[in-house]
């Protein structure tokens, strides 16, 4: 598939957000396509349709039996008036709530979907609908919790969408169209002042700059940020002071002699970020990040801390002979390391955002990264990006 003018993309090493003290986490799925969870389900359409039965999750739908398989170029062979089989999947699951997220956020995440995905607590809409089978997202369930007793989780999911836009995005390009929860659902826990989520910009000459995202600040009146080097060693730190309601920081300070990113030199640091009331503790995480400046010199090339490098690289789908779009770490692993020896510095994520455990690889061992967005369809909206 040719580029687009329309694709967003980033050249980036892209930080991943670590689990930490501050966020409690909960799987309501399997944490992959081998360790997988089962959950009532139930199809309109296709293999095993009407009635209920079992389904293992994440995963694809096709790929456990149920439904048809669509490809998405079959609108060409068919005709312009052809259409999908738009088969709707109806999931169940039941689950409990530790008493100690009395008094916490607690959300709801599902980290892919295909496609448009309705959620349901107890009976009660999560929220909006989402489109886009690529994307994480959550709802704010905490309202809709019952502690001390089982609580239902109802999924409806339908393989198209009724976005015509998200259809040409994802449904009818040129790979097979799976419908389904094909990445982790799982509920995390956070207190109520909690970081919601972190942007860190670190340049070669050793400036550090952060973004800091805040929730329902009240009490806590500090936040600190603290480096650390692979060998865990402080390298750099500080301090500011939060008000009630702040919703954004910003904190920038200075490394010395940091070691730099590129993809020969793979050095990655560790941020941890802290909320305090007093002294005390109240949230938080940490992100790991490279120190590396990139830029696009318009006529002559990329340069990466100053040097100019070549990029010799190739396109990757999330993909899986048995599971589809529902993989493994080790699979992804795999697939930097074959990268790798083949002798290539970079990977174009076509054509839509890969599993974090891929963009946390790519950061480990060293692989420039075009992390797109499914975008490409729209292809004359900014020409202004033709010179990049």
């Amino acid at each position: 598939m040719k580029y687009s003018s329309k694709i967003f993309f980033l050249l980036c090493l892209c930080s991943q957000l670590l689990h930490s003290q501050g966020k409690e986490i909960q799987f309501l799925s399997g944490t992959d396509s081998e360790h997988t969870k089962q959950w009532d389900f139930w199809i309109n359409g296709g293999r095993k349709s009407g009635n209920w039965n079992k389904i293992q999750v994440p995963s694809q739908w096709e790929q456990q039996g149920f439904g048809s398989y669509n490809y998405g170029r079959d609108y060409v062979t068919y005709g312009k008036n052809f259409k999908f089989n738009d088969e709707v999947g109806l999931y169940k699951h039941k689950f409990s709530v530790p008493n100690s997220w009395k008094g916490k956020t607690i959300n709801i995440v599902f980290e892919g979907s295909m496609t448009d995905t309705e959620v349901k607590i107890n009976g009660k809409l999560a929220g909006a609908i989402h489109q886009g089978a690529f994307y994480e997202f959550k709802y704010d369930i905490s309202d809709k919790l019952i502690f001390g007793k089982e609580n239902i989780l109802e999924v409806k999911v339908s393989k198209m969408s009724a976005d015509k836009s998200v259809n040409n995005a994802e449904r009818l390009a040129d790979y097979w169209v799976l419908g389904g929860i094909f990445r982790p659902v799982y509920l995390e826990a956070v207190p109520k002042e909690n970081i919601s989520w972190t942007a860190i910009e670190a340049k070669a000459d050793g400036t550090f700059r952060s973004n800091i995202h805040l929730k329902g600040i009240v009490s806590v009146n500090n936040l600190k940020i603290e480096l650390f080097d692979a060998n865990n060693i402080l390298v750099g730190e500080s301090q500011t002071k939060i008000e009630k309601g702040d919703s954004l920081k910003e904190i920038q300070f200075s490394v010395k002699n940091p070691k730099l990113w590129t993809a020969e030199t793979p050095n990655l640091y560790r941020a941890k970020f802290t909320l305090n009331k007093n002294k005390r503790r109240i949230y938080q995480s940490e992100e790991k990040f490279g120190f590396r400046t990139i830029e696009i010199r318009k006529g002559d090339g990329i340069y990466i801390n100053g040097t100019k490098v070549k990029m010799k690289g190739i396109n990757r789908h999330v993909w899986w002979p048995e599971t589809g779009r529902s993989v493994t770490e080790s699979i992804d692993l795999m697939d930097v390391k074959l990268i790798k020896e083949m002798n290539m510095n970079a990977v174009r994520c076509s054509h839509y955002p890969p599993n974090k455990s891929f963009l946390k690889i790519c950061d480990s061992l060293g692989l420039y990264v075009l992390d797109e967005l499914a975008g490409w369809q729209k292809n004359t909206v900014l020409k202004s990006e033709k010179s990049l």
